[in-house]
């Protein structure tokens, strides 16, 4: 009988220690599953937290996606010591901050708002009034001679026009312009007549129409001038000639003197010669609108 009992005595007592022994580390185990989860590119952007008593386990939080979410259970549930896995984890959106408990991602400094911007104010555009006077060099001879009424003419802008302080049509602009009117001088009588407006400006790469007073010319008669005072040399003056037929709109416009020799001659044929290069001044009829961008410094 004593040995019987000294027997269940030993097989109890070793039931005792291996129990002890066999007990589930709680803490090693919920370390050792957020170590697992966050080395795994799977599970690393899932938010979860661990728990373990007795082995049995609980995962609560955010998973990235649903993988995700069956792989951490499955972890937990491989891990020795665990007897139960309760997963009460859901699935959201991928954070874009943190990591899973324990992990090593660091939260992002939340976005600075950007301040709303308002697009500066569109500038005004250039208006040069009526009245503005434009002298102008001639790039051909114009000669009632082998001139009809609308050749075309080219030329530039000697002298800047400023508004304001700053240059709005600088020197050297292109213009155009048009021969209004052109008569030869008769073999016996009558004289010749040239009448010429300008009709364009190019301003910083801005083609403009204008609308500009007539600079005319005519002689009366063999060896006769009537057109007034002709600028040669580097004086200046006006060419008061009549305009035949004049009407409304048929300004004379003004002669400038800039050229070596004589301007606007008449020829012993009563015909009139402008040369290559003559400075002549017109007058815009109607304001000119230029872009914004077409006005500069001086």
């Amino acid at each position: 009988m004593r040995r019987l009992a000294t027997t269940l005595c030993l097989l109890f007592l070793v039931a005792a220690i291996t129990a002890c022994h066999s007990k589930p580390d709680d803490q090693a185990i919920v370390k050792d599953i957020q170590t697992k989860v966050a080395d795994d590119p799977v599970t690393q952007d899932s938010r979860v937290t661990v728990e373990s008593h007795m082995g049995e386990v609980t995962v609560t939080g955010t998973t990235s996606t649903v993988a995700a979410k069956k792989e951490i259970a499955r972890k937990a549930k491989d891990e020795p010591g665990v007897t139960v896995v309760h997963d009460e984890t859901i699935v959201g959106q991928g954070p874009s901050s943190g990591a899973a408990q324990g992990g090593r991602g660091e939260a992002s400094a939340p976005a600075t708002p950007v301040a709303a911007t308002h697009p500066p104010p569109r500038p005004q555009p250039v208006v040069v009034p009526a009245g503005t006077v434009l002298t102008i060099r001639t790039n051909q001879a114009l000669s009632t001679k082998n001139v009809q009424t609308g050749t075309a003419f080219t030329g530039s802008v000697m002298t800047p026009i400023s508004l304001e302080g700053k240059t709005v049509i600088p020197a050297g602009a292109e213009v155009t312009g048009i021969v209004r009117d052109a008569k030869k001088a008769g073999k016996f009588k009558g004289g010749a007549s040239l009448t010429l407006a300008l009709d364009s400006v190019t301003v910083n790469g801005h083609k403009y129409n204008i609308v500009t007073e007539y600079f005319a010319q005519e002689s009366q008669g063999k060896g006769k001038r009537t057109t007034g005072m002709i600028v040669g040399g580097s004086g200046a003056g006006a060419a008061i000639g009549g305009l035949a037929g004049g009407g409304k709109g048929a300004a004379i416009g003004a002669l400038a003197g800039a050229t070596a020799g004589t301007i606007g001659a008449i020829t012993g044929n009563r015909d009139i010669e402008l040369p290559a290069e003559s400075a002549l001044t017109f007058k815009l009829d109607e304001p000119l609108t230029l872009k914004s961008d077409a006005g500069g410094d001086e």
